[in-house]
């Protein structure tokens, strides 16, 4: 009976919350230049406030001329004030957390986290939920065990200002009516070393009826392997009441095929793009591709064509546009530029995402500003690359567990320079050959650029590199990275991964 009134009110819940969202979804361009001069005026006394004429701010055009693109480099002075507990600096009032992050210009970076900005963070979560249940019409995974692959909860305490990494921030926000469901116990959420923590979770929920699951995916193969290891079961038949896969952090395509192998049946999948910086968009339509963009959660975005990211003319002006909602056109790539309520100014997150809807506002996360390849021009990003390999292993079956591609730029004996792909592959395809030469077909049908130096003889086709079973894990594991959050670049524009995954090549 108790579990029947979970799932009743939860359905209740969700058919109620979806109802409220339309009018966000209708009228997004609208409510994000509200939003904007909200901000502004609730900060213009602000000492950024003051330094940037926040009172003289009436449109988006006024902020857009007063507040240059910033990045982390940019907004550490301001930062490190509140780090030694000055006041009204970036927001009114003082962070509740930061958010440590990873940087590799900037060392570790503290990302301020108002009050206001934690609860949007939470509420983008229960939203997904809800849209979820609202239109699977099933909320049977609030009777089972959750557990949510995460960071150490454990904080510290920088003038009275809670910092940590994003995820063991967010363990202090699961929900009441969520908690005594969930795992691993708090104990085994603060083990630092990810192997042992892995471990542990595996011990703490093998024989619990798990009905929904929470991670990246890199980290829930890992994770999943275990398990199947350990018992010698699929993951369905070891939880076969499992409803619910919730994922973010990376683009899940290239990881399907693998999870459903170790699923071994029928999961449903809901993709999020959460950061420190804030909770972005998540899937609200499980038959349509995209993540629903959050417009109305304090955040007012804008969008920079990638061809234009970072160009300046010679007296360091700008040589880009700063587009908003409204201006954004589908199927093309943009630099996202954030504006919160915690206190970031036009600052540039270094995602790159991709508009294929705006009636709702729909996106797809298609690379990182930082991540890409170009040594010959070409600029290839992420997206192109994970949609070749996901069309080739779609016409030559096989499992890929991870991948890396760097510029080979001076290769031995002569040779025309490449593009070496490094990968580990659970099952290989039957002909590698075939596969190498599709691979390379498809990356050019999506970067004209590299089909022109192909064509050119300029490059030649691409190579392989096969590498041992756990080659990245022992990347991430090299660089301080394995476990939580942290995910490998899927390609580079030098060899420096690329070299250290040459010692387990096969």
């Amino acid at each position: 009976m108790i579990n029947f009134l979970k799932k009743s009110i939860a359905k209740i819940w969700a058919k109620n919350h979806v109802a409220k969202t339309k009018d966000f979804k209708n009228n997004a361009e609208v409510l994000q230049e509200k939003l904007l001069l909200d901000l502004v005026k609730k900060s213009e006394k602000t000492l950024f406030g003051l330094q940037h004429n926040f009172s003289e701010i009436k449109s988006v055009e006024d902020f857009q001329k007063n507040v240059k693109i910033s990045d982390y480099e940019d907004l550490k002075p301001f930062v490190e004030k509140v780090k030694h507990g000055d006041k009204n600096i970036l927001w009114p009032e003082k962070p509740e957390y930061f958010a440590k992050t990873s940087g590799t210009t900037s060392g570790t970076k503290y990302i301020p986290l108002t009050k206001e900005g934690m609860d949007y963070q939470v509420k983008a979560a229960q939203s997904a939920l809800f849209h979820y249940i609202a239109q699977k019409n099933n909320a049977d995974f609030v009777n089972g065990k959750m557990i949510f692959l995460q960071g150490s909860p454990e904080l510290e305490d920088i003038n009275d200002i809670k910092t940590g990494r994003l995820s063991g921030i967010v363990a202090h926000h699961i929900p009441k009516y969520l908690q005594k469901n969930r795992l691993p116990s708090y104990e085994t959420n603060c083990i630092e070393d990810w192997e042992t923590k892995v471990d542990k979770i595996v011990e703490e929920t093998e024989k619990e009826n798990m009905t929904l699951i929470s991670g990246i995916p890199p980290w829930l193969i890992m994770y999943f392997e275990k398990l199947i290891e350990r018992n010698g079961k699929k993951i369905k038949q070891l939880f076969p009441n499992l409803q619910l896969i919730v994922t973010g952090g990376v683009n899940y395509e290239p990881y399907r095929e693998k999870m459903e192998e170790l699923l071994g049946g029928k999961v449903d999948i809901i993709q999020t793009f959460p950061a420190s910086e804030g909770f972005f968009a998540f899937q609200d339509n499980y038959e349509k591709e995209g993540l629903l963009l959050q417009s109305n959660h304090g955040i007012f975005y804008e969008f920079i064509p990638l061809e234009q990211y970072g160009r300046f003319d010679s007296a360091q002006q700008p040589l880009f546009e700063r587009l908003t909602l409204k201006d954004v056109e589908l199927n093309k790539d943009y630099a996202l530029i954030l504006t919160t309520n915690s206190g970031l100014w036009a600052y540039s997150i270094g995602d790159v995402v991709r508009f294929i809807s705006k009636n709702p506002h729909r996106i797809l996360v298609s690379g990182r500003t930082k991540h890409f390849t170009s040594a010959f021009g070409e600029h290839v990003i992420a997206f192109e690359v994970e949609e070749a390999m996901k069309a080739t292993v779609e016409k030559f079956p096989a499992q890929i567990t991870e991948f890396h591609l760097a510029p080979q730029v001076n290769p031995e004996n002569g040779e025309l320079p490449y593009h070496e792909w490094f990968i580990e592959f659970e099952k290989e395809p039957e002909n590698l050959e075939d596969f190498l030469q599709n691979l390379d077909a498809e990356m050019r049908k999506r970067n004209t650029y590299y089909d022109d130096l192909i064509a050119g003889n300029i490059l030649q086709v691409l190579k392989i590199t096969k590498l041992q079973k756990n080659a990245f894990q022992e990347y991430a594991k090299s660089e301080g990275k394995l476990g939580g959050q942290n995910k490998i670049p899927r390609l580079a524009n030098d060899r420096k991964i690329g070299e250290f995954l040459k010692n387990f090549k096969i």
